[in-house]
């Protein structure tokens, strides 16, 4: 088994060895030119990222900047939407469901390093997916660590640092992510907080 077969398999790897360097590489070359972009040249983002991505629905825009290592370990379902500064360590798969909202400045981290500073030191690390599902709204700020899976129609509250599995259909927040409260059909009224919407087209 080589070091990207490992890497995939979520067991120790070193990320310099079996090309995953050139993988990388090539990776940045896209990321570049996805960052570099005119604003008069804005209508490109869905083809790059279409590029860039491993799977991606019809509908998809990403603001740049952007980050991320290989690219073609994320799959973004349809129409999903992140914000300026998104940075996602995809060492693990990242998947997103249908409908996902990323606000500014979120961060998916699947890679990691051992704790013991002698394992550390060696040069391995590791790499454990992550999940999001259909119709997930990250805030801003938002921190996901590796392994977490998020539940359908969750929202994670801007600067919320994700450690643990958030299940669907509810309101999380803080460092660690906790559950707030459940989501309900009596939210569908508001637009923000107690602000009902004065239109009836939502």
């Amino acid at each position: 088994m080589d070091h990207k077969e490992r890497m995939l398999r979520g067991l120790p790897y070193k990320a310099w060895l079996d090309h995953l360097e050139e993988e990388r590489e090539a990776c940045k070359e896209l990321v570049w030119e996805l960052n570099q972009l005119p604003p008069r040249e804005r209508r490109r983002i869905p083809e790059i990222v279409k590029k860039l991505f491993g799977k991606t629905g019809e509908k998809i825009w990403i603001e740049p900047p952007f980050h991320c290592d290989y690219g073609w370990n994320i799959e973004a379902g349809e129409n999903f939407n992140a914000n300026y500064n998104m940075t996602i360590l995809d060492v693990g798969k990242v998947t997103f469901g249908d409908n996902v909202l990323v606000a500014p400045n979120v961060s998916i981290y699947t890679a990691g390093h051992p704790i013991h500073w002698e394992s550390r030191n060696s040069g391995y690390e590791y790499g454990i997916p992550v999940t999001i599902g259909n119709n997930v709204w990250l805030g801003g700020s938002v921190v996901i660590l590796p392994g977490v899976t998020i539940g359908d129609n969750a929202v994670i509250g801007a600067g919320s640092v994700v450690k643990k599995d958030i299940p669907p259909n509810v309101v999380a927040v803080g460092n660690p992510c906790r559950i707030i409260r459940e989501i309900t059909e009596a939210d569908r009224m508001y637009y923000y907080k107690d602000r009902p919407f004065d239109m009836e087209d939502y």
